[in-house]
């Protein structure tokens, strides 16, 4: 009995530590949009649970942008918001794992957060779970 104490408590100690790290072990994963024949520039975010990837995204001002973004699977609700009307942006879309498109055009360079704004009772929101990034516009 002893041993299995023992077993249960390291097991719960893995977990527990396992579950912090996951929360802030944010780790940038970044990503150059590529610009198409017609002069779009095209990128593709998933969101899961509790991250986008990529989660930096990096497009030129002034050049016309499709993020095609989209839900792994899973019951948690998720969405995309991208809110900076200074630089002509506004973007909010509920996540399902059917590729939704969103376009703008950025108008001024600077670097816009986008996030999920959900946030269930009692838990911390996903944006602090670590479901957020950055939008970069460049010259």
């Amino acid at each position: 009995m002893k041993r299995f104490t023992i077993i249960s408590g390291l097991l719960l100690a893995l977990a527990a530590g396992i579950a912090a790290a996951a929360e802030e072990g944010w780790v940038e994963k970044r990503a150059v949009a590529t610009v198409g024949s017609d002069g779009v520039q095209r990128m593709e975010i998933t969101g899961g649970d509790f991250y986008f990837d990529p989660n930096v995204i990096v497009v030129k001002v002034n050049v016309p942008v499709e993020l095609t973004v989209k839900k792994v699977r899973g019951i948690v609700p998720h969405d995309f918001t991208l809110k900076a009307p200074e630089a002509g942006i506004d973007v909010a879309v509920k996540l399902s794992s059917d590729p939704q498109v969103v376009k703008f055009t950025p108008t001024k360079t600077g670097s816009y957060a986008f996030e999920c704004t959900k946030k269930p009772w009692f838990f911390k929101s996903h944006k602090d779970r670590g479901m957020h990034g950055t939008l970069e516009v460049v010259e």
